[in-house]
């Protein structure tokens, strides 16, 4: 026997993948930030060798 389609369970189910497809990048953008927030402090805290300065070069 072919059942009715339970349009109301249908759009239920499309609406949960959507959500976690929307969870899962979220979270994704939320790590990839506080990666480059990390990187950004460590690399921000890193002094220069002493002795050169920005503008120094080594083509005499």
């Amino acid at each position: 026997m072919v059942f009715k389609p339970n349009y109301n369970m249908q759009r239920a189910e499309r609406n949960r993948a959507k959500q976690a497809k929307k969870d899962e990048k979220l979270r994704d953008k939320e790590e990839a930030a506080a990666r480059r927030k990390a990187e950004g402090e460590t690399g921000a805290e890193a002094v220069p060798a002493e002795g050169t300065s920005p503008g120094d070069t080594d083509a005499a």
